[in-house]
């Protein structure tokens, strides 16, 4: 057929196409003159071509939206028992840096747990003139190689609490239950370090607050039930006494609260953007002042008891950044309105099913709103370090609250930030275990999640709908499907820093088997460990590195990264450091941003 009469039919066609696609349906086009014969489901186009090298599971290699190409797979996922018993249950975690060792406490107030306190480790007093003590741990440190449990003292109640890392990996605590809510709490990153606690340390009492890392590393905290108000930390083993009122706390107070354990982002500017039952703000922390307010998200509440789950998308850098650096925020599920009123009553209305998405540096932001495959409350979202999103644990319906929550969601769902609109949800393999109130999921340094809790009980039950789960699971994602496992780079420890200063141009060596890698396909990212509890998590933050060059060397790669320009955009202190070749993570590595 000639060139001409090719086009003149193409355009024919396309014309009965739009005037009537009964007549002439869409799908009729990879037979049109020139087309390649693919076709599109929901995930990617696959023609029928021979598979090009580093293909997986019968499937080619897949460009998104922003980047080079990513290594496809149909596996959904694995999970496996970690451990039948953590001797506390994970209603508060996080991952201790360098020693690679997850921190797990719920509650004092029970003085009840599943593990003892170790000789040597004196019983808390519970009440000193009736000499009643308790010896039970609230808290103790676990290897994620081994599972083993280290139980620790703590002396005031860490209940419904907040947490984030110093710069030299300090836990720091905050807020609890009765006498726990004024409480500063210190636990360093080391083997045989204890709680330092300072129950006096905060203005106001903090039960169900947020705390955030500022760009010089100190920190905010927000919040709390009776607590419309903000303040920020001080120094190890001082008092604060300064307080500062919440218009949008007070705003935002319903009958049922939902704004407890509002979402807080650094943004890229060194402003907090502050999220509470449906509202958004822009607030300076060296002023104090609320710099721009956002637009309502519709739908209903997102924030405890109404829980929903967020992230602050991945950030992206490069070896020359621009003046305004985007950072967008992701908020998914939660529920309507008088959903806690009503589940009092015993009647679970479905939670919601939207998630949504705004550019908070953006002249006009707006949010932009899809829909998940299932409905959800109270899940955890994990950022995974190709910067893809996990959400787990949770409900189908109800609320947060002591047997509140009905209609598990086994299943984890997929978020892929960078798919088409529509395309970026993907169901994995479910669990077996439910995961409701009080559960926890966070990253480890092999890229599996960690995912333990759920206690929807006044204290340890287990003769219940929900009993208290103290066993822990380990959740493979698809880039760990065994078919990838050839195409999984592996940094090389000795030739890749300990620590690196803002701006520092800085190689990452890695050891890889595939030919090939470049720039488009081989990145680095950065994540900041997140403190987890009650559907938020507080700090987490993932950074994609500029990448200068990258040259072969050895049995691999010498990937030449850009260490993060500032505090603004990565508070200093410890990150997991990854090596992505096509969407493949290697093992992360502890590195110190100063």
């Amino acid at each position: 057929m000639k060139a001409s009469t090719r086009v003149i039919w193409t355009i024919s066609v396309l014309m009965l196409a739009a005037v009537s696609e009964a007549i002439f349906p869409l799908p009729f086009l990879p037979f049109l003159p020139g087309f390649n014969n693919g076709f599109r489901d929901n995930e990617a186009v696959k023609v029928a071509k021979p598979q090009p090298a580093g293909a997986v599971g019968g499937k080619a290699a897949r460009r998104q939206r922003g980047g080079g190409l990513d290594a496809q797979t149909t596996w959904g996922g694995k999970w496996e028992l970690f451990l039948e018993n953590s001797g506390v249950s994970g209603m508060h975690a996080i991952l201790m840096p360098v020693i690679n060792k997850v921190q797990y406490y719920d509650a004092t107030i029970w003085r009840i747990s599943k593990i003892k306190l170790p000789p040597g480790v004196p019983c808390h007093v519970v009440d000193a003139k009736t000499n009643k003590v308790d010896c039970w741990a609230h808290s103790i440190l676990m290897d994620v190689n081994t599972g083993a449990l280290k139980p620790l003292g703590l002396s005031t109640d860490t209940w419904c609490s907040s947490g984030g890392l110093t710069v030299n990996g300090t836990l720091v605590s905050t807020g609890g239950y009765g006498g726990g809510a004024n409480t500063a709490r210190y636990l360093s990153s080391c083997e045989n370090c204890k709680w330092e606690e300072y129950p006096q340390a905060l203005a106001a009492k903090r039960w169900y607050s947020t705390q955030a890392t500022l760009p010089d590393g100190k920190f905010f905290v927000i919040g709390g039930r009776d607590a419309l108000n903000y303040e920020y930390i001080p120094e190890e083993g001082q008092n604060n006494r300064k307080l500062f009122d919440s218009l949008l706390l007070r705003q935002t107070d319903d009958p049922e609260e939902n704004n407890l354990y509002p979402f807080v982002w650094l943004n890229t500017d060194g402003n907090l953007f502050i999220f509470a039952n449906n509202r958004s703000i822009l607030l300076s922390p060296k002023t104090n002042q609320v710099i721009k307010e956002f637009p309502q998200l519709p739908g209903g509440a997102r924030n405890y008891p109404g829980s929903g789950s967020s992230a602050l998308l991945p950030i992206q850098l490069y070896v020359k950044n621009p003046k305004v650096i985007p950072a967008e925020v992701l908020v998914c599920g939660g529920s309507k309105q008088d959903a806690y009123y009503k589940a009092g009553k015993k009647i679970y209305e479905p939670a919601l099913q939207d998630c949504a998405r705004i550019r908070i540096n953006s002249a006009k932001p707006r949010w932009k709103t899809e829909m998940m495959p299932t409905p959800r409350i109270m899940s955890d979202t994990v950022i995974l370090p190709n910067g893809d999103i996990l959400l787990v644990n949770g409900a189908k319906r109800g609320c947060s609250g002591w047997g509140y929550g009905k209609d598990p969601a086994f299943a984890p769902l997929l978020y892929k930030p960078h798919a088409a609109r529509g395309k970026r949800f993907r169901q994995l393999k479910p669990t077996t275990i439910p995961r409701m109130y009080h559960s926890s999921a966070i990253i480890l340094p092999d890229g599996k999640v960690l995912v333990g809790g759920s206690n929807t009980n006044d204290g340890y039950k287990y003769n219940v709908e929900f009993p208290t789960e103290l066993r822990v699971e380990k959740f493979s994602p698809p880039y760990l499907d065994p078919a990838l496992a050839n195409i999984r780079p592996k940094i090389v420890t000795t030739g890749t820093p300990k620590q690196v200063k803002y701006g520092q141009f800085f190689n990452v060596k890695v050891d890889l088997k595939e030919k090939g890698a470049n720039k488009g396909n081989l990145k680095v990212t950065m994540l900041a460990p997140a403190f987890t509890t009650h559907s938020i998590s507080m700090n987490m933050r993932m950074l994609i590195l500029g990448v200068n060059n990258v040259k072969p060397a050895g049995a691999g790669y010498d990937i030449q990264a850009v260490a993060p320009p500032n505090g603004n955009i990565a508070p200093p202190g410890y990150y997991l450091i990854f090596a992505i070749y096509k969407g493949v993570p290697s093992t992360g590595e502890w590195i110190q941003v100063v």
